[in-house]
């Protein structure tokens, strides 16, 4: 059976698109959650909408991510933590603890979840990996400073 999706489906598709997929899928678990509905050609009209609004969306979302990205990689952020006198954390950084620090010294609001930290456990330069799009991915630059 052919349908048309109307939210995204992990492992199926996007909004809009028209997949094909068994009788029983449809009928007991796309059709009654509302995430498709049957193709028919009225119907394939209104995917190309939703298409096209999907991919005017997606460019924004890219253009912003861009935007974020071109001006957080030439910028050094830096986090302030306890150590040990060896230059140890007593802890580590996390997600929470850069994008908090990216916040407070750009003033650019980046989602924890979007961001991936390798075990930050000492003191100095280290990179944080932001994700902000499918398409957009970035290095930050972090340093890590021992509280007095």
């Amino acid at each position: 059976m052919n349908v048309i999706l109307r939210n995204k489906v992990e492992g199926l598709g996007l909004r809009g698109d028209i997949v094909e997929v068994a009788d029983g899928y449809a009928r007991n678990f796309l059709f009654p959650k509302g995430h498709a509905l049957k193709a028919s050609p009225g119907a394939l009209d209104q995917a190309a909408k939703m298409r096209a609004s999907r991919d005017q969306k997606d460019q924004t979302a890219r253009e912003a991510a861009t935007t974020i990205a071109s001006s957080l990689v030439p910028k050094t952020i830096t986090i302030t933590a306890k150590a040990s006198s060896e230059g140890k954390l007593f802890g580590s950084i996390s997600a929470t603890d850069v994008a908090d620090a990216v916040k407070a010294q750009t003033d650019i609001v980046i989602d924890r979840k979007s961001i991936e930290v390798d075990n930050i456990k000492t003191v100095g330069a280290h990179t944080a990996t932001a994700s902000l799009h499918s398409d957009v991915s970035f290095p930050i630059n972090i340093v890590v400073v021992a509280a007095e």
